[in-house]
């Protein structure tokens, strides 16, 4: 008889979707995961977990509308959880003309003269939107709580590393750092930017993923209730008022590539501010003087900037979840609904990535 247990390497918010997403569609199934650090660490613990409604492919558009069902039904279901809703507005001089093609329609964006408060400086050619559907969240603390709601039927072994991943014909082998070894009869891995480990480093190579650097400053100013996120569309960047903290996080795209996820941590440079500060001095000159620390780390990007979910092996018993781009959050449910469905778990008819029906 087949091994039916599954293993989920990685326990950040892809990773543990993908346990509730098994558990959700074949209760009886048994589901391990392993975690290196603790469970929402990594790049969940570092992520400013914005989701807004929108996406560069008609893939990832619908894998946003997928997710952001997901998380309001979530909501619904734990309203206690650290998910904060927010208004939107939206700053596009030269991507303007496609703002209609990236936005979902249910983001109801309407053109506006003004961004809300008086700390934005938008430039004459720009224009402006405002618009509905996001929200952000404490990632960490909500894979926590996923976690919590999946004991004690799914196991969670924190500080346990993967070592090595063999295949043993009708199952797979995993050994770990404590010198066990582990089988499942398919595996999962979910392990964010650690790309490179050497367990799966040359079943992830062909894939053509990258690591990048994903950096935000800190700026100590408390948000007023009626101020939302503002995107600023060409620069790929926004400003986030994180309530539950008292402060906004300025998020800018860093262009530092191939970095090592173990060496990445430490902290803020030069390099950093002198890429972050101008971009927030030409919209937000005012904030500039408030910058006070951020928060750095890595994640994994695709080639085609698309999340990756394929199986990595010929009998399709190792399936890689992520490369998400910097939106492993927003995209998380879907990833996730994707790999269970290329798991043919029992009790679940499997469905192919396009259908994503809700669980």
């Amino acid at each position: 008889m087949a091994n039916p247990t599954i293993a989920v390497v990685g326990a950040g918010i892809i990773g543990c979707l993908i346990a509730r997403e098994v558990i959700s569609r074949a209760p009886d199934t048994p589901v391990v995961v392993f975690e290196r650090d603790g469970i929402g660490s990594g790049t969940s613990r570092r992520s400013a977990g914005l989701h807004f409604p929108r996406g560069a492919t008609e893939r990832v558009r619908k894998m946003t509308a997928y997710s952001q069902d997901y998380y309001e039904r979530l909501v619904a279901k734990h309203p206690l959880l650290p998910i904060y809703s927010l208004d939107m507005t939206v700053v596009a001089t030269h991507t303007a003309a496609r703002i209609g093609e990236v936005y979902l329609d249910r983001a109801a964006l309407t053109p506006a003269d003004t961004v809300p408060g008086r700390m934005i400086r938008v430039p004459r050619e720009a224009r402006i939107w405002r618009g509905a559907g996001c929200h952000y969240a404490d990632v960490s603390t909500v894979a926590q709580a996923m976690a919590r709601e999946l004991r004690p039927r799914v196991t969670f072994r924190e500080g346990m590393r993967v070592t090595a991943i063999s295949d043993a014909g009708e199952e797979v082998i995993l050994r770990l750092s404590t010198g066990e070894t582990c089988t499942a009869g398919r595996v999962v891995l979910a392990p964010g930017p650690w790309l490179g480990d050497r367990a799966w480093c040359e079943l992830v190579a062909p894939m053509g993923a990258r690591v990048k650097k994903v950096a935000a400053i800190h700026i100590e100013r408390e948000p007023r209730p009626d101020e939302g996120v503002v995107v600023f569309q060409d620069e790929d960047a926004f400003l986030l008022p994180l309530r539950h903290r008292g402060h906004w996080l300025f998020s800018y795209t860093c262009q530092e590539w191939d970095v090592d996820p173990d060496a990445v941590s430490d902290g803020l440079d030069e390099g950093v501010l002198g890429a972050a500060l101008p971009l927030l001095h030409r919209y937000a000159p005012a904030l500039v003087e408030h910058v006070a620390g951020g928060r750095v780390f890595c994640d994994a990007y695709s080639l085609d900037r698309e999340p990756q979910v394929r199986a990595l092996d010929p009998a399709g018993r190792v399936i890689f979840a992520g490369a998400a781009n910097g939106s492993g959050y927003r995209l998380a449910p879907a990833i996730a609904a994707e790999a269970v469905g290329l798991l043919r778990v029992e009790g679940q008819t499997r469905q192919s990535s396009k259908e994503m029906s809700p669980t």
